[in-house]
């Protein structure tokens, strides 16, 4: 079974993704990890080099320029996603994709390959859904409201017509959603958990990807440091997290008290209670099919 890896990244070091921890995570399962390589004031770079030259013959560096003029709805993100999609080797069975801010646990190592094992030579089986940890202000705790998404599309085939879809959360094939099954190998996002004053940061550039300089400057607090606060509902994570996160969870500078009081809505308040005492979601958006 040949499995090929896939992720983009741009100023890494100034916005602290994890991503060398995200790549790594890649490794294991995949023969080779293709890079969309986005241009970086920061030593990006040299950063990525460097782990390629500690993985020779692994790791494939595809150079890229982004077009910084694209500012609605998030649409550089697919489309840099799509160039690291059509530069990887063909012949692949299954492409594995991770963002700069995603990390497989190993511990779903096992049931993945098991997953694209089973579902290989079934050409029903179109994309694997993998589940998710979101991570908020500290590695202690996950966002656990109806606001995050359970799972979206990792895994995917190699096809000419598959698109990553919208600000590059999951991917279309021919325009509409992939009929994919269920895996269950934990992608941690740590989108939401670094120093509050690179997340500041982050947030204020990143919304330059949806919006105009004008939106900006009404919905993004100028303020040195991102407040952790507005989050509705958050939960003590009790389990652990990838190995190749370790160090770097060592490292962590800053503290983080959770809010002591959430708010939402009694509407969400509501669902929210149904899903805890019964595992359902209701009226749940899947950017896929679930066979």
């Amino acid at each position: 079974m040949t499995v090929q890896g896939f992720t983009f990244v741009r100023n890494a070091l100034r916005y602290d993704y994890p991503v060398v921890e995200s790549i790594r995570s890649l490794l294991p399962l995949c023969d080779t990890v293709t890079v969309c390589l986005g241009q970086s004031e920061d030593g990006t770079e040299a950063l990525i080099r460097d782990l390629q030259a500690q993985h020779p013959g692994k790791l494939c560096i595809v150079p890229s320029v982004w077009d910084d003029s694209l500012r609605e709805g998030g649409r550089v993100l697919a489309i840099e996603t799509d160039k690291a999609y059509d530069a990887m080797p063909p012949g692949a069975d299954w492409c594995i994709y991770l963002q700069a801010d995603e990390v497989l646990h190993e511990a779903g190592y096992a049931p993945l390959r098991q997953a694209m094992a089973q579902w290989k030579d079934d050409p029903r089986v179109e994309g694997l859904a993998l589940p998710y940890r979101h991570f908020w202000g500290s590695y202690d705790y996950v966002g656990s409201s109806r606001k995050w998404y359970r799972r979206e599309v990792r895994v995917v085939r190699q096809h000419p017509r598959l698109r990553s879809y919208r600000d590059a959360q999951g991917f279309r094939l021919a325009g509409r959603p992939l009929h994919v099954k269920l895996a269950m190998a934990y992608v941690h996002h740590y989108g939401w958990v670094r120093d509050p004053q690179a997340l500041q940061q982050k947030v204020r550039d990143f919304h330059r990807l949806w919006h105009d300089d004008e939106w900006v400057a009404r919905h993004v607090p100028d303020v040195p440091e991102f407040d952790y606060t507005g989050i509705d509902a958050l939960e003590r994570y009790p389990g652990t997290h990838p190995a190749v996160m370790q160090e770097r969870i060592a490292r962590k500078n800053w503290d983080f008290q959770p809010p002591g009081k959430f708010h939402q809505s009694l509407k969400d308040k509501l669902l929210y209670y149904i899903e805890r005492h019964t595992g359902r979601r209701l009226f749940e958006y899947r950017n896929y099919k679930l066979l």
